[in-house]
């Protein structure tokens, strides 16, 4: 053992990113009123593959939500592709399975994770698919200052944190105003499909989607779903099982616009902000 004493590491500056090209840690800073958020960043080791696909493929495939532009859905995916947009996609291996069983669907994908943020864009380079995009920071903002309206072909919001204790209940992501604002950004007969295994919140869930003007239960019963074939089984999700664990899929659908209607929630509050909250799913 050597006796000389170890240099210390000096400590990287606040204000520098630690990813200089990859995702910012706060990229829409101060330009938004500051909300009750439905998700806590988690910190967590990156791995080495996980910051070298961070380098190479965010020029390429991550953007950052900074809320200062309207995305160009068809420049941003290099094609004319219906879009689907996941918040939360925790490490992000049922959302690189998604988008290559089914290429001709882009698939913007949104987090605050930065190992799971890394993870899938490893996976989409490594798979050689083209239909991912991965988007950092709120998903609030996102949507009401990035997406223009009616542009989305589906909204997937899968196994969010559940927020279970009473007095956190108004951080949950579905909640009414929530999906006013998703219904403005998606079109007509769009899928919004909702999963998770904390079963008094996908009572919640049912039950506030049901009174939602702008969306329909798919199913004759207006109960919870069948998982459909397109969302794969998670690790996450299979322990669950294992452990008598209840996971309930809703699948509800965007109704036809009102043309009478001439509200864009866009240009009014909500009293939540989120990029989903999703948990370690192993997804």
């Amino acid at each position: 053992m050597s006796d000389s004493p170890r240099t210390p590491r000096t400590p990287r500056p606040k204000s520098e990113p630690r990813f200089p090209d990859g995702p910012q840690p706060d990229p829409a800073g101060s330009h938004f009123e500051r909300r009750i958020r439905s998700f806590q960043p988690r910190r967590s080791r990156v791995t080495q593959g996980q910051a070298d696909a961070l380098q190479r493929l965010w020029p390429k495939w991550g953007l950052d939500i900074d809320g200062k532009r309207t995305l160009d859905l068809p420049a941003l995916f290099a094609a004319d592709i219906p879009v689907v947009l996941e918040i939360g996609f925790g490490m992000g291996e049922a959302t690189a399975q998604m988008a290559a069983d089914d290429p001709g669907t882009g698939i913007l994908a949104v987090d605050v994770h930065t190992p799971g943020q890394g993870n899938l864009l490893n996976l989409a380079d490594q798979a050689g698919l083209s239909n991912i995009r991965v988007a950092n920071g709120d998903a609030i903002i996102l949507l009401r200052e990035m997406i223009a309206p009616h542009a989305l072909a589906g909204l997937r919001v899968y196994f969010p944190d559940p927020w279970p204790k009473k007095r956190h209940h108004k951080r949950r992501l579905i909640q009414p105003e929530f999906l006013t604002l998703a219904a403005s950004r998606l079109r007509p007969g769009a899928l919004l499909h909702c999963a998770t295994d904390w079963e008094p919140y996908a009572e919640v869930m049912l039950e506030v989607l049901t009174a939602h003007p702008d969306f329909e239960n798919t199913q004759p019963d207006d109960d919870y779903a069948p998982r459909p074939d397109f969302r794969p089984l998670t690790r996450f999700e299979g322990q669950g099982l294992d452990k008598g664990h209840v996971v309930n899929d809703l699948l509800f659908r965007r109704v036809p616009l009102d043309v009478n209607s001439t509200t864009d929630p866009a240009s009014t509050d909500t009293d939540t902000d989120s990029t989903g909250g999703t948990r370690s799913t192993g997804s």
